[in-house]
């Protein structure tokens, strides 16, 4: 699992993530699965809170709002929670859940300022090493209630060996 990035092609541009396995194991696991098996591919930015987030991975905000029976099961299994000493900065990437612990899924967020409450709370997992720009530029997108008017679609997600900085 080391030295494995992720490459986000979105509608607004490329996002390079790289992944943090020593300190969130199974969400790097999971995150790094969904991508290879394409189940984000098609996704969209789905949730997106000025100056805070844009989130992605809903496997229910797929182009056409429908998902297969394989996909349904796979967006309902959890992954355990795993706080870590990564703080909630600029860049960070992180497994999104409801309020009750335990119950992420397939959701992730990218965040856009520091959130510190967030920290040892969350699995942050990864962080954006290629790309704030376009991660600003979903998140400054006209939004309603944390919808965005025009939801920015994630074409494609792909798992490589990281680069050489």
């Amino acid at each position: 699992m080391a030295s494995q990035c992720v490459t986000l092609d979105t509608e607004a541009g490329i996002i390079d993530l790289e992944m943090f396995p020593e300190s969130a194991p199974e969400s790097v696991r999971n995150f790094l699965n969904l991508t290879a098996t394409g189940l984000f591919d098609g996704t969209s930015f789905n949730r997106v809170v000025p100056g805070f987030v844009v989130q992605g991975g809903n496997m229910w905000s797929r182009e056409g709002g429908k998902v297969s029976r394989e996909i349904g099961e796979r967006g309902r299994r959890t992954i355990p929670d795993e706080p870590n000493k990564i703080l909630h900065e600029r860049g960070i990437v992180s497994m999104a859940r409801p309020d009750e612990p335990n119950k992420a899924t397939t959701d992730f967020f990218i965040l856009v300022g520091s959130a510190p409450f967030l920290d040892g709370k969350f699995a942050a997992f990864g962080r954006v090493t290629k790309g704030m720009e376009v991660v600003d530029a979903i998140n400054k997108a006209p939004v309603t209630d944390e919808k965005p008017e025009k939801p920015v679609k994630l074409r494609k997600a792909t798992v490589a060996v990281c680069r050489a900085p």
